[in-house]
């Protein structure tokens, strides 16, 4: 003869399996009106009663992440992604009047797709591009610092500023005005004008 908890037990087993092969078609109390809305108690729920509610809570959770996953999708998408394009900077060969695009192009490469780098890693990379001429031996220089810790820089853009002042703010200011003093107006120069 078969115990009271034996049966329960085939009855339960049968009733998970059919759970697991089809949902219970048990109205969801939040939208039944014949339900009440406080829970029933513990005592007098049934397993099929525990199963339904069970289902709905999963068919909650699904519903909450479909909902998170369509709103990360959309924040994704408004960010910069890796289908942004974003122009490399050109080498660097210590020319002063390539100093603002080099410098410029950095910046906006960095932060539209170095920004999680570490700054050391930043730094190496804007190296990257520093090549040729007399700044292959500046970049050497420079690199050596870097290494012995006898410079450090925070963030990128300080070792920018450095490049910058390196090689462009007196240089490119000399050379637009020599530029300046070059224009002609009517067949006199700037100076004979002042």
């Amino acid at each position: 003869m078969e115990s009271e908890y034996e049966s329960e037990a085939e009855f339960s087993a049968e009733l998970v399996l059919s759970a697991h092969q089809s949902p219970p078609s048990i109205p969801s109390p939040l939208t039944s009106p014949s339900l009440s809305l406080s829970p029933p108690s513990p005592y007098t729920m049934s397993q099929s009663d525990y199963l339904a509610i069970i289902w709905q809570l999963q068919e909650q959770i699904a519903a909450l992440t479909a909902q998170i996953g369509k709103a990360v999708g959309r924040r994704v998408r408004g960010s910069t992604s890796a289908a942004t394009e974003v122009a490399k900077p050109q080498t660097f060969d210590g020319t002063p009047l390539k100093v603002s695009g080099f410098v410029g192009a950095c910046k906006l490469y960095i932060r539209m797709r170095l920004r999680k780098l570490s700054v050391e890693e930043q730094i190496q990379w804007i190296l990257s591009y520093v090549q040729g001429g007399s700044v292959e031996i500046w970049k050497e220089n420079i690199m050596e610092e870097i290494e012995t810790g006898e410079i450090e820089f925070e963030l990128a853009e300080e070792f920018l500023a450095e490049i910058r002042k390196e090689f462009g703010e007196g240089d490119e200011e000399s050379v637009k005005v020599a530029e300046l003093k070059k224009i002609e107006q009517g067949g006199r120069t700037m100076e004979e004008f002042v």
